[in-house]
Order: structure tokens, then sequence, then C-alpha cells
């Protein structure tokens, strides 16, 4: 996204002038990091992902204190959040909404694999026949919060499926007061996503008739509504510029939780779940939680490894704040969805990702990596560890010191280094023999930053 590229080369050559470096600032549904981003396909929402902040950004404090060695030991244990127990065993989700074709073989194969699958408004025939294959998965249609599209609006009619809960044509002819406005009085279009006009969530007509409009066309064919763009910083998709009605980022995040918080009553009244598309809420204290209490869940798009080589290590808006969004959701009986982005057999973004999302997850916690960005066709690669069966957790992860963490399974243990990429390995030893992923037994693990190991035993 441009807006998001500019902000992102202030704060990389702010970190370099310290010598540190910096990572994309995660964001939902479709959000592009600074160097990949695309234009979407009018079946697939935009991306969110706001800008990267410069304060709190990842330094010596903290990481592991091992230099002028290649390996330090730790063993000393702090008890971290309690987290819900689980099955040990992980959940995966499928955003499907490029409209690409899906075969019968497809769904056969994906329905009894993914515990959520998000749709677009037109396949609730494809959402039939997944739920068909696996009555328990749960299937979510695709509704951007933000937009409305005027290339849905043909000859001044919308289209009867929409991926938004408000039609351009009848917002332009009857509610011109629902497009929000730039401080010159000219309507907002998303800055690289042509026909995006941006709504004014804060408005209370416009929440009752997006909700009211997917509802009606949702009930009874989803279980739930996917709500993209939940943002956070009142200048997304408009870089500098921010609304006239909301000029700030606090006004346009009491403007959402106005939003999720006014059409809650009806969602529940219709039986359809919610979750939104909260990323770069670690960029803000609080804002997940403030979010999530009007939702049945969150999804976090860009999720602790933005690339191959550019993994979140653990600061104030790092590591421990996108895991917490896990234990949070966990603790309160909602939803998560978290999305690392690496490219298929990139081992290290892999193992990290997925020990850092066991050492928080319970039972309601999904993963699903992605390697590029809105490249929601099909379903992402399944590894054999999402087969594994640790058992249930012996309790919530503790701290090792030094950013090293331990979460206890039946039968196996996952651990994580989330000091930053580049520092020297810490030694740990796990008390008994275990299996690694070669199938190869080890009895203590040597991890450098941002590294993750998952381990069986027999039990």
């Amino acid at each position: 996204m441009p807006w998001f590229q500019a902000a992102q080369t202030l704060v990389a050559a702010v970190l370099a002038l310290a010598g540190l470096t910096t990572s994309p600032a995660p964001g939902p549904d479709a959000s592009a990091p600074p160097s990949s981003s695309t234009a979407p396909t009018t079946t697939s929402a935009p991306s969110t992902t706001s800008a990267p902040s410069t304060t709190g950004s990842p330094s010596t404090t903290g990481s592991s204190s091992t230099t002028g060695s290649s390996s330090q030991t730790t063993t000393s244990t702090t008890t971290a959040t309690a987290t819900p127990q689980g099955s040990g065993r992980v959940q995966s989700f499928w955003l499907h909404m490029s409209g690409s074709a899906v075969t019968d073989e497809m769904i056969a194969t994906e329905a009894k694999r993914r515990s959520y699958v998000v749709l677009n408004a037109w396949e609730g025939d494809l959402a039939r026949k997944l739920k068909a294959a696996n009555p328990k998965i749960q299937t979510f249609v695709y509704k951007d919060l933000t937009s409305t599209r005027s290339y849905a609006c043909r000859n001044g009619v919308d289209d009867a499926q929409l991926p938004t809960g408000v039609g351009y044509c009848d917002a332009d002819k009857n509610h011109p007061d629902w497009f929000l406005l730039s401080p010159s009085g000219q309507r907002f279009e998303y800055s690289g996503y042509a026909g995006h006009w941006q709504m004014d969530v804060g408005n209370p007509a416009y929440q009752n008739a997006w909700a009211d409009n997917v509802i009606a066309s949702s009930k009874g064919v989803f279980d739930g509504i996917f709500m993209d763009n939940a943002v956070f910083p009142c200048d997304a998709y408009h870089e500098g510029t921010c609304p006239a009605k909301y000029p700030t980022d606090a006004a346009i995040q009491d403007a959402y939780k106005s939003m999720l918080s006014g059409t809650r009553s009806k969602f529940t009244a219709a039986g359809l779940k919610t979750v939104a598309n909260i990323s770069n809420a670690r960029l803000y204290a609080g804002a997940w939680d403030a979010y999530t209490e009007y939702l049945d869940g969150g999804f976090d798009e860009w999720w602790l490894t933005f690339n191959d080589g550019d993994l979140l290590s653990e600061y104030p808006e790092g590591w421990s704040r996108q895991v917490a969004e896990i234990v949070s959701n966990e603790a309160r009986g909602k939803i998560t969805w978290v999305q690392p982005h690496y490219s298929q057999g990139a081992e290290q973004p892999f193992r990290y990702a997925l020990a850092s999302y066991l050492l928080a997850a319970g039972d309601q916690a999904a993963i699903a990596e992605i390697a590029q960005t809105d490249g929601y066709t099909n379903a992402s690669p399944w590894h054999p560890e999402y087969d594994w069966q640790l058992g249930a957790p012996t309790g919530p992860y503790k701290s090792l010191g030094g950013n090293v963490f331990r979460r206890d399974f039946a039968c196996g243990v996952v651990i994580v280094n989330a000091s930053r990429t580049g520092t020297p390995a810490v030694g740990v030893p796990l008390g008994g023999d275990y299996t690694n992923a070669k199938s190869t037994s080890v009895s203590s693990v040597a991890l450098p930053g941002t590294t993750g190991e998952i381990l069986r035993k027999s039990c």
C-alpha cells in the first residue's frame, strides 16, 4: 500500500541510524507489505496494514545476553499468563476469496482439514458443499466494514451479492452523507484500490443498514461474517490525510468501536458469528481487546513473520503482544486466526510461527500461512506437524528468561526463542528424550533468535 510504504521507509531509516531493523506492521485480509503490495481483485479485499510505529522498536534490551559465546543455557522458569487447555492439535483455516475454481477433491480434503473457511457472498453453494463434507467446519462470508465498491454498481444497479454491506449505487443516490470526506470535502477513494470508497462507520444509519443487509444475505447460508478492514490509523489508505470527521487515530477507533458495539446484538440475534480483520492491533495498547469485546473473534493478517527473513522479535509492540492476542481470545472463548507470511519450504519462519502459536493456542485459535500477499486462492500448505498429537498442555507457557519460552504437553514440548534474529543460540535442556521433525532423539535444543522447535515424546 502506498501510504504504508512511506511510513515503513521512514521507520527503517530511523532504526538504521540506531543499528536496528524493523518489520512491517501486520494487517488483516489483504494487507500488503511495502515491497509486495498488489491490487486486489474484485473478489478480495484490500489490506489494512497500518503504518508501523517509530516507538517501541526492537532493541538490545531484553535480547539474549550471549555476547561472546555461541550458546548459553537457560533453566529458570516464570509462568506466563494462564491459557485455557487445548488438545495440542493444530487448527487451520482457509481464506478463499479470489473466486478461483474449487474441485470436489479439494472440498473433500480441505473440509476435513480446516476448522474455518472464508468465502465470497456468491459462494453459498460452495459453503453448503463444505458443510456436507464436514458439518463441523465453520463457514464465513467476506464483507468489508469500511468501503463500498463502485465496481459492483452496473448501470445504476448494485450487484445482488456484494463484498460489502452497502451498495455504492444506493449510497450514492440515497445516502451521500454516508461517504467519508477529506478536509477539502472530497470523497475518499482508497489509494491503490480503485473503486473502493471509504464510508462513515460511526454513522448509526450506515451501521444499521450495513448489518441488516449483511444478515439478510447471509443468514441460513453461512455460519458467520468476516468483517474486513477494522482499521486503527485515521489515514489508512490515504497517507497523511485523515477524514474531516475523524481527524485522529483515537477518533476513528471510537467510530469502529461504535459500529462493532452498535451492530453486535443484530448478529447475535441472527445466530451469525463475527470475526474482524484487526491487524496491527499490536501497535496500539489495548486495541485488540477493545475491538474483540464486540466480536466473536479477530484475525491478524500479519502475524510474527512478514517474509522469510523479517521475523518479529520481543519488544513492547512485538512478539508477546501478538501472542497475547491468542491468549486473550482463548480466555474469553473467542476465535483467533493468525497468518504468518513466508514462502513454502522456509523452515525458520514456519517453525517460529507454529511454535509461537502452539505456546498460546487452546480450542479456538487457528493458523494458516501465506506466501503471496492477497494470494487467497488455494488452501495453505498442510504440514506433517499439523497432524502431530501433542496431547493436552500441562499448563500455560512459561518464560525461561532471555526471551525464551516453553510449553509442555502430555506428549511433547514447544520452545521459542523470541530474541532478535541473529542473536546467539540459547541452550535449553528438555528434561527427557524427545523426537524432532527429522525423527532424531534429542534431550536438549539450542535455539538462536526468532526460532522455534516442536518436539514429540512417547506417551
